[in-house]
């Protein structure tokens, strides 16, 4: 018999892609103007122009045999140092080349990541409301996920449900901020006291908790809004990220793990990362996007379009009586669901064209995100339909 487990992701999409397949045959039936896709974060700003500058002059100027070629499994070290300076500049951090693992993007970062920590039967911890393949990531590395819901008022981490969940199986915690799919950055108190429980714990346990931060939006935020940078927090912690995001570049999957440098057991630890990569077959990221990247360190996509959105959007759904979660950064809004079961009422948004997708799949009860990350025509064109749905429910 072949794996059943996988048999079942094959044929049960996640919820999201379940709604962005829906969205596709919708708008072919009645025409793409008529559908309000709200499903999936895919960015809706062009790259800098910088990037379509530098990959021109890369494809000129570079051999081609050299430039499609094979790099080293973990990544081209000129690239690796590139991004260790980078993140040096910007964080003070004391990283190096053979502190970072080029991948394709960061869905590949956190499946090597939790491949290289997890042993049968190690508990991962999350914060809900969290990206929905964080559950199948962790199941696919002989890992357990264990959720610990946020406040819901603010959805910060609730610090003491996180206490209480940390067990002698604890082995990671993943965060991610910018959140999806709240849109909240978690604060730099928050973030402290984490790092304080998981420093007590390891003198009452002797366990060591690593801290897996997953940051595709770290760029994404609004208002100044300061996004703590895990390495100075606490040593035993991994950083995956994706250019996706920032650069605008999603199609093209390439991002890195970066491994502190203070983390114990540093050595083993890379190894661990270098190891799983190659039992994955997660090796040599694209050359090409990875000249790119080094090329466009720093740059990022216009993020004023994405805050604006929000502001439109905040705004008009509030004046309609949603209640929403006011986003620091990404491009989501976390809006309550106008009756108790958030699918039901997402499959009535469906007769008005909008498409949202249930915070079920996020692991709560009762919300809806909103992915703002379309042109602001759509958004526009899509309020008289919120407004409409909103009015049914009176």
């Amino acid at each position: 018999m072949i794996n059943q487990t996988n048999v079942k992701y094959g044929k049960s999409r996640s919820a999201i892609r379940e709604l962005f397949e829906y969205g596709k045959k919708r708008k072919a039936e009645i025409g793409e103007e008529n559908v309000y896709d709200f499903s999936l974060g895919n960015p809706s700003v062009p790259a800098p122009a910088e990037v379509g500058e530098e990959l021109t002059r890369i494809i000129k100027e570079t051999d081609p045999v050299t430039l499609h070629g094979y790099t080293s499994a973990q990544g081209d070290f000129s690239v690796r140092k590139a991004i260790a300076d980078d993140l040096n500049a910007r964080h003070k951090t004391e990283l190096h080349a053979d502190c970072i693992y080029m991948t394709c993007g960061a869905a590949a970062s956190l499946c090597i990541t939790l491949n290289a920590l997890l042993n049968e039967g190690d508990e991962v911890i999350t914060f809900a409301p969290f990206f929905p393949e964080y559950a199948v990531f962790t199941a696919n590395a002989r890992g357990a996920l264990k959720k610990v819901d946020c406040n819901r008022q603010t959805f910060q981490p609730d610090v003491e449900a996180f206490k209480r969940a940390l067990s002698e199986r604890t082995k990671a915690v993943i965060i991610n901020s910018p959140n999806n799919p709240s849109g909240v950055v978690y604060s730099e108190q928050v973030i402290e006291e984490l790092c304080a429980a998981l420093n007590e714990h390891f003198e009452k346990t002797g366990k060591r908790v690593y801290i897996i931060s997953d940051e595709p939006y770290r760029e994404l935020v609004f208002d100044g809004i300061y996004v703590p940078f895990i390495m100075n927090y606490y040593p035993e912690s991994i950083v995956c990220y994706s250019f996706s995001k920032s650069l605008s570049l999603p199609g093209e999957r390439i991002g890195y793990i970066a491994v502190n440098s203070r983390i114990h057991a540093f050595a083993d630890v890379y190894a661990a990362v270098c190891g799983a990569g190659r039992a994955l077959g997660y090796v040599c990221a694209p050359n090409l996007f990875q000249q790119l990247v080094k090329r466009v360190l720093g740059k990022t996509s216009d993020m004023s379009v994405y805050r604006d959105n929000r502001d439109r959007l905040c705004a008009a759904l509030t004046s309609y009586g949603y209640e929403t979660v006011q986003p620091d950064g990404a491009f989501y809004l976390f809006v309550k669901a106008l009756e108790e079961d958030a699918s039901a009422f997402a499959e009535r948004a469906k007769e008005y064209e909008i498409l949202l997708v249930p915070s079920e799949s996020f692991g709560v009860n009762g919300y809806v995100r909103i992915s703002y990350c379309v042109s602001a025509d759509t958004i526009e064109r899509a309020l008289p339909a919120f407004k409409a749905l909103a009015e049914s429910y009176k």
